[in-house]
């Protein structure tokens, strides 16, 4: 079995991931703090944090799966897959709840609320799907997942942080 289909290889990327992702999240439980009551003039905020927080808590979470010693190929491969499945659904569905506000554009939409949901989730449940079909690239999956994750992360941690303040 090769690099990408067996888990006890990524154990480190697992511990780096996971003390990344740890990290980030506090990153934005501290920017929400400072900025909260402004966060909440906005409409479409409270929905960029939430969406936040769940592209730091993924990353966490798979890496944690990750680095489950003994774990069945199958169960994890199950495990990502509908993880990508249900959050990528989740996040696009609540998406479509929150509209427009003034300082957005479809373009904007697309890009700050869709693509992070998309891209991420996608190439979690993408993991998911080639681990257990044991073809197509497996693991290597994650890590596109992981840096859009943390990507669109800080990109949105940094609106909260600090384009808020404009």
């Amino acid at each position: 079995m090769g690099i990408a289909y067996a888990a006890d290889h990524w154990t480190d990327f697992g511990v780096a991931t996971a003390g990344a992702a740890a990290a980030l999240a506090g990153l934005l439980f501290v920017a929400i703090s400072i900025n909260l009551e402004r966060i909440l003039q906005f409409q479409s905020l409270p929905h960029r944090a939430a969406q936040t927080l769940i592209l730091f808590a993924l990353p966490l979470i798979t890496a944690l799966l990750l680095i489950v010693p003994g774990q069945p190929r199958a169960a994890l491969a199950s495990e990502l897959l509908v993880i990508g499945l249900a959050t990528g659904t989740f996040m696009l569905v609540r998406d479509t709840k929150v509209p427009l506000n003034e300082q957005e554009t479809k373009a904007t939409r697309l890009f700050a609320r869709i693509l992070p949901s998309v891209m991420t989730c996608g190439c979690l449940a993408v993991t998911g799907g080639t681990l257990l079909a044991n073809g197509g690239g497996g693991l290597y999956w994650l890590v596109p997942a992981v840096l859009a994750a943390f990507i669109f992360g800080l990109l949105n941690a940094w609106v909260l942080l600090i384009e808020i303040q404009r």
